[in-house]
């Protein structure tokens, strides 16, 4: 019986397939010649009986720096000044670490205001309500 099952693999909404196999197969998939952004990787693979199955896996490819902006969101409403924070590092050169520029500021998280807030009210009101000058007598 011959064997005419065939894996086709296809980028995005190119009709050429880049690769042909016959399956199993285990291959490479060298994201550096690809542009950073949204793509679509479409496996079509036909069995014996010259059925065909379709799979599509969507991903996103990042080979560039890595752009971090603080101080605006996605489809945020923003009216008068704002102040925004660009950062964009990568990791081409192994050889040295810079430390300014490695990491993007951020403003403490507002939880953790609330819970520092909170232990110190705690803190005040256990010191109300048990502090008696009695217990610290002087023992001379």
């Amino acid at each position: 019986m011959e064997d005419n099952r065939i894996i086709k693999i296809f980028l995005d909404d190119d009709p050429i397939p880049f690769a042909e196999f016959s399956p199993p197969i285990k291959f490479v998939f060298d994201t550096t010649k690809i542009p950073d952004g949204k793509h679509q990787l479409k496996i079509v693979a036909k069995s014996t009986d010259n059925v065909e199955g379709i799979r599509t896996i969507p991903f996103e490819v990042r080979n560039g720096p890595a752009i971090a902006v603080v101080g605006l969101k996605e489809n945020e409403t923003v009216n008068e000044q704002i102040s925004i924070t660009i950062n964009a590092y990568g990791s081409e050169r192994k050889d040295i670490f810079v430390v300014t520029g490695s990491e993007t500021p951020k403003a403490i998280p507002a939880w953790v205001w609330a819970l520092l807030i909170a232990f110190v009210a705690f803190a005040l009101f256990y010191l109300i309500m048990y502090w008696k000058p009695d217990l610290y007598k002087s023992f001379v």
